[in-house]
């Protein structure tokens, strides 16, 4: 896993994210009924890890947009909003024990780990099916979620896609990977 030690954008990556953030919230006002972008811009510039870790998110593809506020704890909710699992996350296990568990052909990262690093989490299920109210996502990959712990202590991970008009939860084996299963994000500013 390569850790980044730096958790602050320069000023031209600042204004480059923030450019491509702005064009992505008014092309897609349908996510994020009622809400202002300067109110947003704002908060972003008063947060500088929650905007590096933003960086991180589109960096890797996850093309992040705000999907909801929560009004109680003054926060924007933004969700990877890419159709399909984010490609720079893709081939990973869910998390080091699976990896580690691999014995032959062990993939170079883990969904957990990723995310860690990266400053986000992994969506719910709960969560991705939020998200698919929104527009069909993942319609030709899946996306490992946040497992339970139940289900994880037995060796299994939960992952999620969209098909047949329907949003489906799945099981694997946490060391399991394919070229078309990432992950997908959540970040609160």
């Amino acid at each position: 896993m390569t850790k980044r030690n730096k958790i602050e954008l320069s000023q031209e990556q600042c204004e480059e994210l923030f450019k491509v953030l702005k064009g992505r919230f008014e092309k897609n006002l349908n996510r994020h009924k009622g809400l202002e972008w300067g109110k947003l811009q704002e908060k972003l510039e008063a947060n500088p890890q929650k905007l590096w870790s933003l960086n991180e998110m589109e960096r890797t593809g996850g093309e992040p947009d705000v999907v909801g506020y929560d009004q109680e704890s003054d926060e924007y909710i933004f969700y990877d909003c890419s159709k399909e699992s984010p490609k720079g996350r893709r081939s990973v296990c869910y998390d080091l024990e699976g990896l580690e568990s691999r014995k032959n052909h062990k993939p170079e990262n883990n969904a957990i780990d990723m995310a860690t690093a990266m400053g986000i989490e992994l969506l719910t299920a709960e969560q991705y099916q939020e998200l698919q109210k929104l527009e069909n996502f993942d319609v030709k990959t899946s996306s490992w979620v946040r497992t339970p712990s139940d289900i994880r202590e037995l060796g299994g991970a939960l992952f999620c896609d969209y098909r047949f008009g329907h949003v489906f939860v799945y099981h694997n084996g946490a060391s399991s990977y394919y070229a078309s299963r990432g992950f997908r994000g959540s970040l609160t500013v």
